[in-house]
């Protein structure tokens, strides 16, 4: 196993190296489909579930994979599981699938699962690969649900809507009007929406990343080299 602990993979995938603020991989369905919160949260969720699955796929079998068609293998248990997903939808949320649409098979596409397959889960056990899968959907899915959650606030003043297309009837009232009956916010429910938001949140993180090292830096005690020169006082007996 590479040397890298839990601690760092989970940070790694939350923040540090999230696919959607740092590598900006993945930025077309997160545009695309982030106009509710439901539609954000299905989309996380099947990412998430592909990502995990794959990653333990790859590390069961990354010794017995030779190099010559270890890409080709990895596209396979990608589409494998990204299918299974989509037929899952197709059978517990086909509403929600039929909004969702393309997006779903082509999660295969996606250069965050491939990226995660061959830089990680091919070097790592199955536990460690496993919590990068869980942790790097969890990131790019927090980023999709904040996406689509101030979308919908601002494009359509509710919170919540149609959550029964992904939790069934329970959550029929979930729904939360905010500012009203009319209200309607065009550009935030637009692709420029989406963009923006996206920009703005890539720009927060910069900034907090930014005060992090300035204030780490400000811990760190200045190193003086050389003798240093020592006064005494008083009297010495």
């Amino acid at each position: 196993m590479a040397d890298t602990s839990y601690r760092e993979i989970t940070a790694n995938g939350l923040w540090k190296n999230n696919a959607a603020l740092v590598q900006l991989l993945g930025l077309c369905p997160l545009l695309a489909v982030t106009g509710s919160v439901v539609n954000a949260l299905g989309l996380g969720l099947a990412t998430m579930l592909v990502l995990v699955g794959s990653n333990i796929a790859v590390s069961l079998i990354r010794k017995q994979v030779s190099e010559a068609v270890k890409i080709p293998a990895f596209v396979m248990i990608i589409a494998t599981f990204t299918t299974c997903t989509e037929l899952l939808m197709q059978a517990f949320t086909y509403e929600l699938y039929l909004i969702l649409g393309i997006f779903i098979p082509l999660i295969v596409t996606n250069c965050t699962i491939l990226g995660r397959a061959e830089a990680f889960a091919s070097k790592n056990n199955v536990v460690a690969s496993a919590l990068d899968g869980f942790m790097m959907g969890a990131g790019f899915g927090l980023v999709l649900l904040v996406i689509g959650t101030i979308r919908e606030i601002l494009g359509s003043g509710t919170l919540f809507a149609n959550m029964h297309l992904l939790f069934g009837p329970i959550a029929e009232n979930w729904t939360l009007n905010l500012f009203g009956e009319g209200y309607g916010f065009l550009v935030a429910i637009l692709p420029p929406g989406a963009f923006l938001i996206a920009g703005m949140l890539i720009a927060l993180k910069n900034i907090i990343d930014d005060k992090i090292e300035h204030r780490n830096a400000a811990r760190r005690a200045p190193v003086v080299k050389g003798a240093k020169r020592v006064r005494t006082t008083g009297t010495v007996s």
